[in-house]
Formats: structure tokens, C-alpha cells, sequence
């Protein structure tokens, strides 16, 4: 994404990231608050993309601050084979911090630049005055848009004593009860009754499904 520029300006108007905050940023820069702006499906990078790069060509950046569609990377094992998969947390949304009018309007130039995009819907709130976040809520933006250093980790969706069902393997059609969960290898341990005698398996979570559910 093309969103650097040589061009010298205030520090309230340089360029910004689309997609994360570094640790050492505010989560509010003086005067603005953030908004959330409803965007068709599949569009919110490009949204994005498109409003940064109409900010810059407008320099309306003292208007329009930072523009976030958070993310989460996730890592998943099938067959042995690591796939990391980004997703994100708020499909639907893109979130954009900028600077209202005194009467809580957005300002008729950046209202026209945003609405002129495509794919853009409406700000939540009431016509033409958006509501801002509250205050936790930026903060869960804030820690949503860091992007960790650390490698993505396996988010596994049983829980100890669910019980659940073998749909891949040889065990394929059994029936038993999750005993331990090994996330970092995305494997997970469950009791099933075989011969009439409780034994554990382990086995992968993409090869298990909740009971009752195909």
C-alpha cells in the first residue's frame, strides 16, 4: 500500500498508517475523535486505500488522521502443513479518526470526499452528525490495530469437556470428550471408548467437529 509521501508538513499532518498503531501513538490526536464507517462487504481495504490516498491528493489530513480495518492472524495445521490466515475483526466496518465541526457535523468537503468512494455506506449515528467512539471503545481499537511481532498462534475453538465428534481418520464416526488441548501444535486430545475401555487420541482439530453438528 502506497501511502508514504516525501512532502514536508506538520506533525499533525503527516501521513499515517492504514492498518496498525504503534505502541508509542495517542489513541486520540487533539481534536478529533473516531468514527465508524459502514462499508459494503469484501470493500474495506480498498475503502481504505482509496480515502488515504484521496486525504493525501486533498491534503485534507489535518481533517481526516488515521483509517483502520483491524486484523487477526491466525495459524491453523491440517495434514501437518502450517497456514496462516489473516481475518478481520470487524468485516463490514472501517474505522476513521477525523476532526468535526463545531456543531458535530463532518465538514462538507471531507463528507463529499467520503461519500464519492466506493463501496462507502453511512457513519453509525445520525445523518450527517456520526457518533463517536467511547472511550473503551478506542481503546480496543488501539489494541486491536498493533499488529504483535510474536508469530500467530492457534486459536482453538474446543474447550475442555466439550464433547465432540471424529469426522476424518480412522477413528472417523466416534464419539468422545476433549481431555486436553495442545494449541501450538493444533492438536486435540480426546477420550473416546474403544472396546469397551477409555483411551485417549490425539488427533487434529480440523479433524473433529462439535456433537451433533456434521
Amino acid at each position: 500500500m502506497s501511502n508514504e509521501t516525501t512532502e514536508q508538513t506538520a506533525p499533525s499532518e503527516q501521513p499515517v498508517k492504514a492498518d496498525m498503531i504503534s505502541g508509542d501513538e495517542p489513541i486520540r490526536r487533539e481534536g478529533m475523535d473516531w468514527f465508524t464507517l459502514r462499508v459494503a462487504s469484501n470493500k474495506e481495504n480498498s475503502v481504505r486505500e482509496t480515502l488515504l490516498r484521496k486525504v493525501q491528493i486533498e491534503k485534507m489530513t489535518h481533517l481526516v488522521g488515521r483509517i483502520l480495518v483491524p486484523t487477526e492472524k491466525t495459524k491453523t495445521i491440517k495434514g501437518g502443513k502450517q497456514k496462516i490466515v489473516e481475518t478481520k475483526l470487524y468485516p463490514g466496518y472501517v474505522f476513521v479518526e477525523m476532526r468535526l465541526e463545531p456543531d458535530g457535523r463532518i465538514p462538507q468537503d471531507v463528507f463529499f470526499l467520503i461519500k464519492e468512494t466506493t463501496g462507502v455506506g453511512d457513519f453509525v449515528g445520525t445523518a450527517g452528525r456520526p457518533t463517536p467512539l467511547r472511550e473503551h471503545e478506542i481503546e480496543k481499537l488501539h489494541v486491536d490495530s498493533r499488529r504483535p511481532e510474536e508469530e500467530p498462534v492457534i486459536k482453538l475453538v474446543f474447550q475442555k469437556g466439550e464433547p465432540v465428534t471424529i469426522k476424518e481418520g480412522p477413528f472417523q464416526g466416534y464419539e468422545g470428550t476433549v481431555d486436553e488441548l495442545v494449541p501450538e501444535k493444533g492438536i486435540v486430545r480426546v477420550l473416546v471408548t474403544i472396546f469397551g475401555r477409555q483411551a485417549p487420541i490425539e488427533i487434529e482439530e480440523w479433524q473433529l467437529a462439535k456433537a451433533g453438528q456434521e
